[in-house]
């Protein structure tokens, strides 16, 4: 390796920083990565590289990100290199600190170990991705390449076109209301601990999925039985939980902690037209019609935000079902007709062109057995 004269005549070592990212849209989509390499005195651009995988996941690009990075930085000479990235998930896996039990992930840590192997020093950093930014470009141009004749080919049965946003939707876990079967609105009430076992559960089972990995946006209710259940995912795929106030549950104002039972016998003749028109509210609270039309306004932001990619939505029945029901293009008597069970898993995908696909509904094989 090349040597840079040090001070009285020595020789000192080339040290380089390598800036890696990789994204995939739809994770899995098209993905890309980019890397850049610079001298660690004055930061002067030494090398960059950018391309495009084909159909993969983010962490899988992520990690094609860090070996071009560390194949750049051995062509340039480079004997102590600081790798810089904002996958937390790659820097600890790297450092040894997170084990690596994605098959997908493990040859390609393997071949970055050995490349990281011809080098004197290797270390890595996690930092944010405002601070990435030259590696970024560098992968969402090579997504563009890669986006644009996917986006025109439409797809095989529905005709939809472009890459969809990916909708994993969970409800949160048990609570002592749910228990009962009271209405739980806008009361705000924690998990039992069966219910924090479900969202531990739900929890394990999004963090073993391809698409979800530590940059997976999610999103939360204000409510502390969903940010329970938001954080319980957090914690397992290493993300981190917005809070998103259209996702609250249907305010049902007084009938709030009653039974249905209770609520039929105390506003009878109310109760029963609540049931039949979705423009009548509970009584100091909210109408279906009123919940729907916010749900839908959150629906339209988080897809102009994460166009493309996959996003963890967790709420509460009527939202999910509100999803649902834009998904299936159908009328409110869905809110009647499907049941949605604690800590449950659906998904529904919006295309940019305005069609949609639901491929999932009241999943719970992931459930705790009792």
């Amino acid at each position: 390796m090349r040597r840079d004269p040090g001070p009285n005549g020595g020789i000192r070592a080339v040290k380089v920083v390598v800036e890696a990212d990789g994204g995939s849209r739809g994770n899995p989509g098209p993905a890309g990565y980019g890397a850049v390499v610079r001298d660690a005195a004055n930061g002067e651009l030494l090398a960059e590289r950018a391309e495009g995988i084909g159909v993969a996941t983010n962490n899988v690009a992520e990690y094609g990100g860090l070996i071009a990075g560390l194949q750049a930085a051995a062509s340039v000479g480079a004997d102590e290199v600081e790798v810089r990235m904002d996958s937390k998930l790659v820097v600890e896996q790297m450092s040894g600190r997170w084990q690596i039990k994605h098959p997908s992930l493990q040859p390609l840590a393997a071949q970055a170990r050995t490349l990281a192997a011809g080098f004197d020093r290797v270390t890595y950093s996690w930092i944010p991705r405002e601070r990435n930014k030259e590696a970024d470009r560098l992968a969402n141009e090579a997504m563009d390449a890669q986006a644009e004749p996917r986006q025109s080919t439409p797809s095989k049965w529905t005709g939809a076109k472009g890459t969809p946003t990916r909708f994993l939707l969970v409800r949160h876990g048990q609570t002592p209301l749910s228990v009962e079967r009271r209405y739980s609105g806008r009361g705000d009430v924690a998990l039992t601990p069966l219910g924090e076992q479900q969202a531990l559960a739900a929890a394990t089972r999004l963090s073993a999925m391809d698409v979800v990995d530590s940059s997976t946006p999610i999103v939360s209710s204000p409510l502390g039985r969903a940010k329970q259940t938001a954080q319980a995912i957090a914690d397992a795929t290493s993300g981190a939980v917005d809070v998103h106030t259209g996702l609250t549950e249907t305010d049902f104002g007084s009938w709030e902690g009653l039974t249905f039972a209770e609520a039929a016998e105390r506003d009878s003749a109310l109760h029963s037209r609540w049931l039949s028109d979705p423009s009548i509210p509970a009584p100091g609270g909210e109408s279906f019609d009123e919940v729907h039309r916010r749900v839908r306004k959150v629906r339209d932001e988080l897809v102009s935000a994460h166009e493309g990619k996959t996003v963890v939505v967790v709420s509460h029945v009527t939202p999910i079902k509100s999803l649902l029901r834009l998904g299936l293009d159908a009328g409110p008597a869905l809110l009647f007709r499907l049941h949605l069970d604690l800590a449950s898993l659906s998904i529904v995908e919006f295309y940019p062109d305005g069609n949609a696909s639901v491929r999932l509904v009241n999943d719970i094989s992931h459930h705790p057995r009792s």
